[in-house]
């Protein structure tokens, strides 16, 4: 039983990470990459879709609190994961982290965790980006077949000579729609994901440069809505007074809905919108000087994305009453209040770009994270196999593509983006108490960026993580227990028996019998 918490050794881990060659993964990212990978990943589904939801639901114009308190938690993590990030610069993340400090079982936890988190938040966002890109395309007059454009068994309907979702309508727009047809496959995002796995398999630091472009569109996009907004709200600040009358809505008598227990439960929902930075630390490995820009990655673009939050969700909330933001596109909805047309037509673009770049990320994590496990014995061999050419772990991201691909043109997915919100915190609470272990274990170690106001922040990271997983609904705890113990089921039954470091110690203790 003991062995269940045998920890990689650190020695080993700085061997991986020094290994260069065919098949190694390649060193190609600076800071600015790692950076815009962050920016890449956090905005995106969250600053375009959630945001309304969220406000709409349990905060109101308080979402604005809710952001804060999620970033808070993500700050103190943050710290935490640029301690881990820059002292053992290694693929893998938490995963990593948790079993260098705490152990096997807890390292298989958290992989299997973040394998939840990357790949079928990647699943949401194709989801997403599907629909964004019929909208986006109808602005142009070209409408694609809605057949194609839903998992099988939505209802569209079409009215004044667009295409949406029956559920988008207002019953006198449905009442008026001239045609209705059931979807049967989403064929635009099970086409999203593929392209991006193929960009991911191509190179790393071709995907990265594809990202930093296309980061550089969601931020003119996400800017142009805070420039344009801004002054909608100054011209009309009687808009924004009535908007804004009731800031935090009295609670309805139910937890979660309005109130402080609303701002609570937003801010679990929005975490998924702060999930990304973290995958700055998945490509540790392929990072030129790993100590120096691993830091300046997380904490660089968590800082810029909790700014731009604050600000898109205060005038979101000023521009368009809480109430009407329950939508598939708020910003979207609150471009046009404004009266500014082509402004709305930017911030499609922008959220097009946004959910594209979260789809490469999350998948660049997920394989990282599979790579990492594979090279460890707990996952199957060929996972961690590097393309000769290429250098990425092309099967790895090949077959989670193909999965992800699959989940995300099939299976509506409702509830996933607080599945993965949990299983996103339960990673940051290890990464927070690996820190203060390792801290006591090795206090020798050199560490290129130390976690300042120990144990104030790792400490401070693992309540306000709990808190939010707290505010969360039932059932998105027992969907989270019922994956874990799928995952014990697969480290029971293959990781555990092919695991290295288990090998090791078996090897330890028959040469000591000997």
């Amino acid at each position: 039983m003991a062995n269940l918490f045998a920890t990689k050794p650190l020695d080993m881990l700085m061997q991986e990470a020094s290994e260069v060659g065919e098949h190694s993964l390649k060193r190609a990212l600076g800071p600015v990459n790692l950076v815009t990978l962050g920016i890449g990943a956090i905005i995106g589904a969250g600053i375009f879709v959630l945001t309304g939801a969220a406000a709409a639901q349990y905060a109101g114009p308080a979402i604005m609190l809710s952001y804060i308190l999620a970033g808070t938690g993500c700050a103190f993590a943050g710290l935490c994961y640029a301690e881990f990030a820059s002292l053992i610069p290694i693929a893998g993340s938490a995963y990593t982290y948790g079993y260098a400090t705490l152990g096997e079982i807890f390292a298989w936890i958290i992989g299997w965790d973040l394998i939840l988190e990357y790949a079928f938040g990647a699943a949401t966002v194709a989801s997403g980006w599907s629909s964004t890109l019929v909208a986006f395309l109808q602005d142009y007059g070209i409408s694609l077949p809605p057949q194609i454009c839903d998992v099988p068994g939505a209802k569209w309907a079409l009215f004044d000579g667009r295409w949406s979702p029956e559920t988008a309508l207002s019953p006198d727009q449905l009442a008026h729609a001239t045609q209705h047809v059931t979807t049967s496959f989403n064929l635009v995002a099970f086409l999203a994901i593929l392209a991006v796995t193929t960009i991911l398999i191509i190179g790393i630091k071709e995907s990265a440069n594809f990202n930093t472009a296309v980061v550089f569109v969601k931020l003119f996009a996400v800017l142009t809505f805070i420039a344009v907004a801004g002054a909608f709200v100054i011209k009309h600040p009687e808009i924004a007074r009535a908007n804004w009358k009731t800031f935090l809505p009295p609670n309805s008598g139910t937890f979660g809905s309005y109130g402080w227990s609303g701002v609570l439960r937003a801010a679990g929902v929005v975490f998924f919108a702060y999930i990304g930075f973290d995958a700055v630390s998945t490509a540790a490995q392929e990072a030129r000087n790993p100590q120096k820009d691993m830091p300046k990655g997380i904490l660089g673009s968590l800082a810029i994305c909790t700014v731009l939050y604050i600000l898109v969700s205060g005038l979101l909330t000023a521009t368009v009453h809480y109430e009407r933001l329950n939508i598939g596109a708020p910003v979207s909805l609150a471009m046009r209040e404004t009266g500014v047309r082509w402004g709305s037509y930017i911030v499609n673009a922008g959220a097009l770009a946004g959910l594209s770049t979260v789809m490469l990320v999350m998948l660049l994590g997920q394989s990282r994270v599979f790579y990492s496990m594979a090279n460890d014995g707990l996952l199957w061999k060929w996972a961690g196999d590097i393309h000769p050419k290429f250098r990425t772990p092309w099967k790895s991201t090949a077959v989670v593509g193909v999965c992800v691909a699959t989940v995300g043109s099939l299976v509506p997915i409702g509830q996933l983006g607080q599945l993965v919100s949990i299983g996103t915190l339960l990673a940051f609470i290890i990464v927070c108490a690996g820190v203060m272990i390792l801290r006591k274990r090795r206090p020798e170690l050199t560490r290129p960026f130390k976690t300042p106001w120990m144990p104030f922040t790792p400490v401070m990271g693992i309540l306000v993580s709990l808190a939010l997983m707290l505010g969360l609904n039932a059932m998105t705890w027992v969907r989270l227990v019922v994956w874990l113990a799928i995952g014990m089921v697969i480290y029971f039954t293959y990781g555990r028996k092919h695991s290295k470091v288990q090998r090791a110690l078996a090897n330890k203790v028959r040469v000591a019998g000997d």
